[in-house]
């Protein structure tokens, strides 16, 4: 995000005249390819910034230098005001051959106020990021479909519409560049450019929020139940995905290579629906993650939610990501208080037949690391998790026959009599019948042209065979 205080416009080899602030709105589109870029990265405290290098070096940025700086953040400029200058300095003075050569970006480990990131950026002349920036840069790079378009881009307005608040504040009057007609900058014109473009983008993502509901319903109404996979970004969650269904995903160790919702049938089961969507991260703005909304809804709104976790994490970084995952599921889409009894006290969405958790990767982990795991999952008050590796095949028909037990119940027993009479319809054609309503597990063909099948079926689909049936299907 390229800032200035005094000059409104602000000319980028890149981006000439860009104007401060909108991400790209003069020009329409913001940068998607930032790879081969150097940065210098600000880092107050004693945080642990391995997350965050993790986002930058996935966009292919090369961090040339880490400054450090203990104590708190300064609430105007991050960065002490010395210090700050120090690396100004450094910045404009540059000459062939210095170690930040080619730098074209700063980045701050930290979700920066606007009164910061305008600050920082006033300091430095170029263009400064931070935590927020930094993840809305990467979905920017990642999005591919209209409706991940459309969520990156309101994401990025909101965000970019809070920095020239700030810069409209810190304006003073008087005749200076960018002065309209009638007291009017163009810092508040460029608000009313990007309040009628995100009211224009709502309306879109709402159309679309509502063809996915109305599709959902329909699913719904057929019989057909769905199986939502949620979690950490770089959770596993399109490994498993593909190793359920069958279907061809991006399955990428980057965080966030997925932003839009996948649906596929999960493998033989043609009334078993799986939805991959975007993985969480800790601390990112409840008006950026809103923007997802719609597309977090496909998974989280689903009949079964599996929330998955990497089991070869260290257990901080486990705990810490569980418990990123379990605030923004139970607390912010389900309304669920969570507290000492949390979460199997409440029977507003009978969240313990509505839950399973799944530790991933287990082929990468140790013994103690899994024990660990599943230690801390309980600690956390999520259900006893299944342990699964997508690649090696550890517990996966385990977690498929939890699965269908949560959605189904046990397995039923049918016979099919041979034609009769009543009904000399063919005995294949019930047989087709029973397919298309559950997951056959076992068929048998006795003598008598009777045929025994197992199959998971949900309570009300078998309630319908059994009714078209006329007497020629019933429960063993």
């Amino acid at each position: 995000m390229t800032m200035t205080q005094r000059r409104i416009m602000a000319k980028d080899d890149a981006d000439p005249f860009v104007l401060a602030g909108t991400g790209g709105v003069t020009l329409g589109e913001a940068r998607t390819n930032h790879e081969g870029r150097k940065a210098v990265l600000l880092l107050r405290g004693n945080e642990d910034a391995s997350e965050f290098i993790a986002l930058v070096q996935t966009m292919g940025i090369q961090i040339v230098e880490t400054l450090h700086q203990p104590g708190h953040e300064d609430p105007r400029t991050y960065f002490g005001k010395g210090r700050l200058q120090d690396a100004s300095d450094e910045l404009s003075m540059r000459t062939k051959g210095h170690p930040w050569t080619g730098v074209d970006l700063v980045l701050l480990h930290a979700n920066a106020s606007p009164r910061q990131l305008v600050g920082v950026s006033d300091a430095v002349k170029i263009e400064v990021w931070d935590r927020v920036r930094l993840l809305l840069a990467l979905f920017t790079a990642h999005a591919a479909s209209i409706e991940a378009r459309t969520q990156v881009r309101i994401a990025r307005l909101q965000s970019d519409r809070t920095v020239l608040r700030e810069l409209a504040n810190q304006s003073t009057t008087g005749e200076r560049a960018g002065y309209g007609g009638g007291g009017v900058t163009a810092l508040q014109a460029s608000i009313v450019n990007i309040n009628r473009e995100l009211a224009h983008l709502r309306k879109r993502q709402q159309k679309h929020a509502g063809a996915q509901s109305e599709r959902r319903r329909q699913r719904s109404r057929s019989g057909a139940m769905t199986v939502g996979l949620a979690g950490y970004t770089n959770a596993g969650k399109s490994s498993l995905f593909l190793n359920l269904s069958g279907k061809e995903v991006l399955v990428q160790d980057k965080l966030f290579s997925t932003l839009e919702t996948t649906l596929g049938r999960m493998e033989a089961s043609p009334r078993v629906l799986l939805a991959d969507t975007i993985g969480f991260i800790d601390r990112l703005p409840s008006s950026t993650l809103d923007a997802f909304r719609a597309t977090l809804a496909e998974a989280l709104e689903a009949d079964l939610l599996l929330i998955l976790a990497d089991a070869s994490d260290h257990p901080v970084e486990l705990e810490r990501k569980l418990f990123t995952s379990r605030q923004e599921v139970f607390t912010r889409f389900y309304g669920e208080e969570i507290d000492d009894e949390f979460p199997w006290q409440s029977d507003v969405n009978s969240l313990k037949n509505h839950v399973l958790t799944v530790l991933t990767k287990a082929d990468q982990a140790t013994p103690a690391q899994l024990e660990e795991a599943v230690a801390t999952v309980a600690a956390l008050g999520l259900p006893e998790p299944y342990v699964v590796s997508s690649h090696s095949g550890i517990g996966m028909q385990n977690l498929k026959d939890a699965i269908l037990f949560h959605l189904f119940g046990p397995q039923i027993e049918l016979i099919l009599l041979p034609p009769s009479q009543n009904s000399s319809r063919g005995i294949e054609g019930f047989v087709s019948d029973v397919y298309d309503a559950g997951l056959v597990t076992e068929t048998s063909r006795l003598e008598d042209g009777t045929i025994e099948m197992t199959v998971w079926i949900h309570e009300q689909a078998l309630a319908r065979l059994i009714a078209h049936s006329k007497g020629r299907i019933e429960v063993k």
